[in-house]
């Protein structure tokens, strides 16, 4: 039991002959102030420990799922592979075959162009009025041209240092030049004879309304002497048109035999 005697003079001594220690007290004092930096350095260190934590697992998570999209994709890679070759062969099959039918619908569409021109040339003709010549002033559209052209850029390409284009790409490229070609307007001229110039505006003007003929233009028209008269010679230039579908007719052919 500790006694305190509150008497003056008593020299701060109790009965049991213990003391108050000042001194112990201020140096736990201070003791105390040292330790608030070390507590700062510990939580410090853990708040670094935690943060290097989290990102090396976040960093572990990420390099997870890139690993695991590179096999998905990997696999769909593989997986495809075969699609990826027979859609290419199948489009490379439709490019061939789109250009066979460029080709063969050129031929088709100009096969019949002279008999309907001169079949509509004749119509057309009025009375004492008679040709001299019927000329093709155009190139012929011909699919042997084409090719001759296609081979000739391919060749100031491969020259030029230029990439050359893809199969696919080249063979639409040449379908669509040869059907540009058949449908290439067909120029040509008609010089003739005529005793009444009204029948050679008569003449024009049934060439002109012609479905098959556009663009007709009077080039030139003298007086020369024929079998010893007088009569107008003309020049006409015109160009021909494609027909709508409705005026075209396809009749089958048949042929008799013994």
């Amino acid at each position: 039991m500790i006694k305190v005697n509150l008497l003056p003079g008593a020299g701060g001594k109790s009965e049991g002959g213990s003391k108050f220690d000042f001194g112990g007290m201020v140096s736990k004092a201070t003791a105390g102030i040292r330790d608030k930096f070390l507590v700062g350095s510990v939580a410090t260190i853990s708040v670094v420990v935690v943060a290097s934590t989290l990102l090396f697992v976040g960093q572990q998570a990420k390099e997870r799922k890139l690993v695991e999209r590179e096999r998905q994709a990997v696999e769909d890679s593989t997986r495809y592979k075969v699609v990826l070759a027979a859609k290419r062969k199948a489009e490379a099959i439709r490019d061939s075959l789109y250009q066979q039918v460029a080709i063969i619908k050129s031929i088709d569409d100009s096969r019949y162009l002279w008999p309907h021109l001169l079949d509509e040339i004749s119509s057309a003709l009025p009375q004492y009025t008679w040709l001299t010549s019927v000329t093709q002033t155009s190139a012929p559209p011909s699919s042997v041209a084409s090719d001759s052209a296609q081979a000739a850029k391919l060749a100031a390409a491969k020259k030029a240092g230029k990439p050359a284009p893809s199969d696919a790409k080249a063979r639409k490229s040449h379908a669509d030049s040869v059907l540009a070609i058949a449908s290439r307007a067909t120029k040509f001229r008609i010089v003739g004879h005529t005793v009444d110039i009204q029948a050679l505006t008569l003449f024009m003007k049934t060439l002109e309304a012609s479905p098959f003929i556009q663009n007709v233009q009077l080039t030139r028209s003298d007086m020369v002497t024929s079998e010893g008269k007088e009569v107008t010679e003309f020049q006409l230039e015109a160009e021909s048109q494609v027909p709508p579908p409705f005026l075209i007719k396809s009749v089958s052919l048949a042929v008799g035999g013994n």
